[in-house]
């Protein structure tokens, strides 16, 4: 039986300097300007959706290592009444066929990973306008004032973000493309800490999205001067693949878990593999389980291997796969699964046959009962490399996510989009609003929400606790990764069963990064309480 919120262990932890966050209006990400951004657009009279979206265009400036003004981006809304997904993730250009890569790189070549042949039509700020024109209070515009102020005053770069910044400057495909150097090495090189980077670039391009609505973006001058610098430095993305975009408002899809509901986005989205390996996972007893042992870790690794295995088989754009998600989500299935876990060695698992017959991450929540879960990511760091000249626009490379595998469900395609690695989630109970998180990091993202959704529910750790604990990090095969603060008797227990087991201690991207709101009761009487993972720069902040 799962204990409510008041009965969540306050008093234990892990190390941290971090505290719960209480407050009835609250936004959390991975910056504190960009929280306080959000937090300012609350106390103006927006709600939460438009806090997320103010958060959001500031954390394209704040963390251009993980985003961009060219990113895509998924969300889900509690609105008061009903949950609602939104995928604002891109389309392939017309262009892309297997034919098209096989003549310019080469048969059998892998896709590319930097470069315009990466990039597909960019959703986040396509997600933006649909996410104000649902449910916004403020002008769109006023939505956009914070991430104009600082793209144009600029900011000091903290110290995780200018971490990646420094290694980023050092890959050469990334550096190399087109418009890179001049927009992120102003100086030559990736700025210090707490020296000042100011975009007037991306400012400029806010101020237009924010005039037109991102008709500008879309349709229109933005989508112009992206489309003539693709055609002179060798994309096919077109002004017509721009203006075909439209970001899409879908149903969740759901797993029950220890009496709650977890909602993930549906496919192409990976969130279908937490929502595998809770169903997995709910066939043992993981509450008998000490929270920091070798046995539920194991557990947890097995089930997210399994998870994996069916996902990266079959999940693509929904439209095109040949397995739909309610066959991956069978009760049945996800049983008979479950029997293939050995609790005394670590396996290798292959996709299962159920068909019968990878990044900023922000939260936000007001005293009305608004919440918001919100992720947006350019993949790799900084994305294709690709910056558009005059607008400050870096450009994702999520193309890389398609496969040149003739019969597979993701093989790229016109106007399809990838497989995709972010997701937002959202833990309801008893059909009220009980949580929205996210974990950001490429694949570690479903994996992060299964663990810490387990110390939660099954184990009582408080939000920020469930944060701050130590993870592991699924790989392929038998490999994973654990962090260095983990429990050497767990690690060396792991070992024994098998796993093949390597300790890094860098999280920024390795084990992800979280951010909760949980909601407490009435909002405008109890109100929430928020976490921040300490694995980056940022903060919750609340009134």
């Amino acid at each position: 039986m799962t204990a409510p919120h008041h009965a969540f262990d306050w008093t234990r932890g892990y190390a941290s300097q971090r505290s719960p966050v209480f407050a009835r209006n609250v936004v959390s990400t991975s910056h504190p300007q960009a929280a306080q951004a959000g937090l300012r657009i609350l106390g103006h009279g927006g709600n939460a959706v438009d806090a997320a979206i103010a958060t959001a265009a500031c954390m394209t400036l704040l963390e251009p290592c993980s985003n961009g003004l060219g990113s895509d981006a998924f969300a889900i809304v509690w609105d008061g009444k009903s949950l609602q997904g939104l995928n604002a993730s891109g389309i392939a250009p017309q262009a892309w066929t297997p034919d098209y890569f096989d003549r310019k790189h080469g048969v059998g070549a892998s896709l590319p990973l930097r470069g315009w042949d990466a990039v597909t039509v960019p959703g986040a700020v396509g997600g933006w306008v649909a996410l104000s024109e649902r449910y916004g209070k403020l002008p769109f515009a006023d939505l956009m004032a914070p991430a104009i102020e600082i793209a144009e005053r600029g900011y000091a770069v903290p110290v995780v973000v200018q971490g990646k910044w420094q290694l980023a400057s050092k890959v050469e495909d990334l550096v190399s493309q087109p418009g890179f150097a001049e927009a992120f090495l102003p100086k030559g090189r990736a700025p210090e800490v707490g020296e000042v980077f100011r975009f007037a670039a991306a400012a400029r391009t806010l101020r237009l999205i924010a005039e037109t609505k991102g008709e500008a973006f879309y349709r229109g001058e933005i989508a112009e001067a992206t489309a003539a610098f693709a055609r002179e430095t060798g994309g096919a993305i077109t002004a017509a693949d721009f203006a075909a975009y439209a970001p899409e408002w879908v149903d969740t899809i759901s797993m029950d878990y220890a009496g709650h509901a977890l909602h993930e986005i549906p496919p192409n989205g990976q969130g279908i593999a937490a929502l595998i390996a809770l169903g997995i996972l709910k066939q043992f007893d993981v509450a008998s389980l000490p929270v920091d042992s070798a046995a539920s870790h194991h557990l947890q690794i097995e089930a997210m291997k399994l998870a994996f295995a069916d996902t990266c088989r079959y999940v693509s754009d929904a439209r095109t796969m040949k397995v739909q998600a309610a066959e991956l989500l069978d009760a049945g299935y996800l049983a008979e699964r479950a029997k293939l876990i050995d609790r005394n060695k670590a396996q290798d698992f292959q996709a299962g046959n159920p068909v019968k017959g990878g990044t900023i991450y922000l939260t936000a929540a007001d005293e009305s009962g608004m919440m918001v879960s919100f992720i947006q990511s350019n993949y790799h760091g900084f994305g294709s490399g690709v910056v558009v000249p005059d607008y400050g626009l870096s450009l994702q490379n999520r193309g890389h996510g398609f496969t040149r595998e003739a019969g597979h469900a993701n093989v790229v395609a016109p106007g399809k989009r990838p497989f995709h690695t972010i997701i937002p989630a959202f833990l309801m109970k008893d059909g009220q609003p009980q949580m929205s998180y996210g974990v950001m990091g490429a694949n570690m993202q479903p994996q992060g929400h299964m663990q810490t959704l387990v110390r939660m529910l099954d184990h009582r750790q408080h939000p920020q606790a469930a944060c701050d604990a130590p993870r592991w990090r699924y790989n392929a095969g038998l490999s994973i990764n654990v962090e260095s603060t983990m429990n050497p008797e767990a690690v060396a227990g792991l070992r024994a069963l098998g796993h093949e087991i390597a300790e890094i201690s860098d999280s920024y991207q390795d084990f992800g990064a979280g951010q909760f709101i949980w909601r407490l009761g009435d909002p405008a009487v109890e109100g929430y309480v928020a976490a921040s993972d300490p694995r980056r720069d940022g903060a919750a902040a609340g009134w």
